[in-house]
């Protein structure tokens, strides 16, 4: 960091460590405990470091997870009866509604807060501080600083970064910058000095443990690479022509190669994509930083930050939360495999939600872009498919999936680009508004964010949005929202 960027930045993290004080002693002094976080990457981490530091204190807890933290949510929490609950990964943007109901709460939380005289018995949020949680500290992040503050002794709790460094690559942070930036970057160092995390220079394409060299080209999507991209044979003949051996007993991943011959796939690529017209810009995103937990196994799901974060995904996304969150809480056995033939199973409905899209096309409007997939792709998956998406998508629009959930109401996903994002883009502050305007809400980040609305009310919606997104990347936006949800 810049010396101004980096004293700005210490501070923030003083000022939010500052909030957290005291909550150890807090959390203490009640009996029973529930934990409520979100259903992915960064919702599972966030909760585990949380029970993970209860547990070490001896403190009894029970995990509850949420598609979106609303009304009707929010009733089932106060039903339990708990003395203290902890939201993680939400609940900034539901704060009024917590009080509401007299829960004594504390929320560790990276989404826009809303803005209400209420406020829990402690709120960490890096919005608080004036820093950006889209992508400078996630709600694992969040809950990190908290679980640190519940340490029984200085630094205890310290090895828990690992697990917030998951949830920040799964929330997508480092995609922007190719690398951890703000609150995020001293939650890295500090992992770092505990022996747990390794960081480096090194291709950003998915799959680096596990995958074959070739499927890791062939699945690559960011950048999306022409005449690869989707394309085995190609991507095999590529390999061969460089002089790249693609495997002897097994195929050959990239922590199999020299770092020669890792040298030699990154200049050819490079080389392709500008013979293909590839920006700069979009070529530079094929190197940055990657993120190594220390104390897994070599060429598994979990030594990859990346990696890792997909696994929970392909958990709590599909009903199994409880799943993910034992593997966050060191499981490697059971949940594991639970977890790894669910991941396989999430891949194939990835594979077939994009085939789904390409099907049936996606419908371009004046500023924004949109898909309905009805019930054929699962609510909590659509915003990953939304965001995979763009690879047959106009990149100079917004993109917008609808599905249908199991209540029968619109789940909307909404996913831009950090291009868009510096023209202008803010689809938190738009989903929101537009999603409150026919009866439903929503909220999430300027570059990813969801929002759940009555069927009926799709076309009011489209055009409530179309007009916001018009108005926002023309620089000419001035609506201010009061009012921000949590659910992506």
């Amino acid at each position: 960091m810049a010396g101004g960027a980096e004293a700005r930045s210490m501070r923030r993290f003083d000022e939010l460590n500052l909030l957290c004080k005291g909550c150890g002693d807090l959390i203490c002094k009640h009996k029973e405990i529930s934990v409520v976080s979100h259903v992915d990457a960064d919702g599972l981490t966030a909760a585990a470091i949380i029970c993970t530091a209860l547990k070490r204190r001896n403190i009894e807890y029970k995990p509850l997870f949420f598609r979106q933290l609303d009304e009707a949510a929010l009733d089932e929490v106060a039903d339990q009866g708990a003395d203290l609950v902890i939201f993680t990964d939400l609940g900034s943007g539901m704060i009024q509604e917590i009080s509401d109901r007299r829960l004594d709460a504390i929320v560790a939380d990276h989404h826009k807060p809303q803005d209400c005289s209420s406020q829990p018995l402690a709120h960490i949020n890096p919005h608080l501080v004036g820093a950006d949680g889209a992508n400078q500290l996630s709600g694992s992040g969040s809950s990190f600083l908290l679980a640190r503050a519940l340490a029984s002794d200085p630094g205890a709790n310290d090895d828990l970064a690992a697990l917030a460094v998951v949830g920040a690559v799964g929330d997508l942070q480092d995609m922007a910058s190719g690398q951890l930036i703000g609150l995020n970057r001293h939650i890295l160092d500090i992992g770092s000095r505990a022996g747990v995390i390794d960081y480096c220079r090194d291709i950003k394409l998915f799959g680096r443990q596990t995958r074959p060299v070739y499927k890791m080209l062939e699945y690559s999507q960011d950048p999306y690479l022409p005449g690869l991209s989707g394309k085995e044979d190609a991507c095999i003949d590529f390999l061969k022509e460089i002089g790249i051996r693609l495997g002897g007993e097994r195929w050959r991943r990239w922590i199999d190669l020299s770092q020669e011959e890792k040298a030699a796939v990154v200049t050819a690529i490079i080389q392709k994509g500008m013979r293909s017209g590839i920006s700069n810009t979009r070529l530079e995103r094929l190197i940055g930083e990657v993120y190594i937990l220390l104390k897994e196994r070599e060429g598994t799901e979990l030594k990859d930050a990346s990696e890792y974060s997909t696994l929970l995904n392909a958990t709590a996304r599909y009903g199994h939360a409880s799943v993910g969150l034992k593997v966050s809480m060191g499981d490697r056995e059971k949940a594991l495999d639970q977890a790894r033939a669910l991941l396989g199973q999430h891949r194939q409905n990835l594979v077939a939600g994009l085939k789904l899209v390409a099907e049936r096309g996606i419908t371009p409007l004046k500023s924004i872009q949109y898909f309905d997939a009805g019930d054929a792709i699962l609510d909590t998956i659509i915003g990953i498919v939304a965001g995979m998406s763009f690879q047959m998508a106009d990149r100079n629009r917004p993109i917008l999936a609808f599905a249908q959930n199991e209540e029968g109401d619109l789940k909307v996903s909404a996913r831009g680009t950090q291009d868009l994002v510096r023209s202008g883009l803010d689809l938190a502050s738009a989903l929101s508004l537009s999603a409150r305007a026919v009866g439903g809400m929503g909220g999430g980040h300027n570059v990813a964010a969801g929002a759940t609305i009555p069927q009926k009310a799709k076309e009011e919606f489209l055009q409530m949005m179309d007009s916001i997104i018009s108005e926002q990347l023309s620089g000419k936006n001035d609506i201010k929202i009061g009012i921000l949800g949590a659910g992506q």
